[in-house]
């Protein structure tokens, strides 16, 4: 069964999201704080979590970002109206989508089913090798030199898409629909953003395959 991870500071909201979550066929953990949910993610096998942004102590940020550190399982936020704003910090943290508060179960739960089939889709068995990086999408983990890279779900399938498509350019847009599958406010900053962190991850010379192609987007090259 699916295990999902609700952290939020409210009580009542934490039991609303349980009995919606618990109607469509989940398995549903609590955390009422950041370092209770951290605990829980390094206890448990969980396979989403929903996180709530503004709560004492850490906020929702800080804990995705101490998240981010050791586990790539997809967050999406819990984000009231008026901090919308921030939205764009919390996924250039690691974040994979937001729902914003109030939301309806239905709006919910097709958030949570959208981000969980992308990422099962990825079950084929062959790896694939560019250069020095070898992604094994089975296992959704890429691998540098013998060494395995820590990504969140978007960077992943974002490098997963480049790899499977080399030598492709991308514009911003087409990456925002394929990836995100919505018109984000943040727009062409987000993809940007996760760009700059992917590569950072990948290194000197393996961020050096996906190529900036100007007044277009991005591309994956390994030049020999």
């Amino acid at each position: 069964m699916t295990t999902i991870l609700v952290v939020d500071d409210e009580q009542e909201m934490r039991r609303l999201i349980e009995l919606h979550l618990q109607k469509s066929g989940f398995d549903v953990l609590h955390a009422e704080n950041g370092e209770e949910a951290i605990n829980m993610v390094q206890s448990f096998t969980i396979d989403l979590i929903l996180l709530d942004v503004m709560m004492p102590g850490k906020s929702g940020f800080e804990v995705c970002q101490d998240l981010r550190k050791f586990t790539s399982i997809p967050i999406i936020f819990l984000t009231a109206l008026d901090s919308k704003i921030d939205l764009v910090k919390g996924l250039t943290l690691g974040g994979d989508d937001y729902v914003i508060k109030p939301f309806t179960a239905t709006e919910l739960i097709a958030r949570i089913d959208a981000i969980l089939r992308r990422t099962r889709n990825i079950t084929k068995d062959d790896k694939i090798i560019k250069g020095i990086l070898v992604n094994d999408p089975a296992a959704r983990q890429i691998v540098r030199n013998d060494k395995k890279i820590t990504l969140t779900l978007k960077e992943y399938e974002l490098l997963h898409l480049f790899m499977e498509n080399e030598g492709i350019a991308f514009s911003r847009e087409q990456l925002l629909e394929r990836l995100w599958g919505l018109d984000y406010e943040s727009g062409t900053r987000t993809v940007d953003t996760h760009i700059k962190t992917l590569r950072l991850k990948l290194g000197s010379v393996a961020g050096k395959y996906i190529e900036t192609v100007w007044g277009i987007g991005y591309r994956f090259e390994v030049k020999q």
